[in-house]
């Protein structure tokens, strides 16, 4: 069975579009300052604890211009000097 398009429920159908398109609008500026709070909260409470952890991890464990060493360098694999000759070269055209 085919159904045609009629004038009456395309109206009704933009209709239900522009309600439900205003709608959100309007509670989208009723509810934003509510969620931005939450949200900037959310982010405060985030760095501010990481904050904490950051300066009890930085803590003075040592006494004041007393030189700390945190990481130890590797030590690098020594070149052999011995490798072979440098031998000087032309190019020939």
């Amino acid at each position: 069975m085919i159904h045609t398009a009629s004038l009456p429920g395309f109206l009704r159908t933009i209709l239900i579009i522009l309600l439900v398109y205003y709608g959100i609008k309007i509670l989208s500026r009723i509810f934003a300052p509510f969620l931005q709070r939450y949200l900037a909260k959310k982010v405060q409470d985030k760095f501010g604890g990481q904050f904490q952890q950051q300066q009890y991890r930085q803590s003075p464990k040592h006494k004041e211009g007393e030189t700390i060493i945190d990481k130890v360098p590797k030590r690098q694999k020594t070149s052999d000097k011995n490798v072979g000759e440098y031998v000087d070269y032309e190019e020939i055209e």
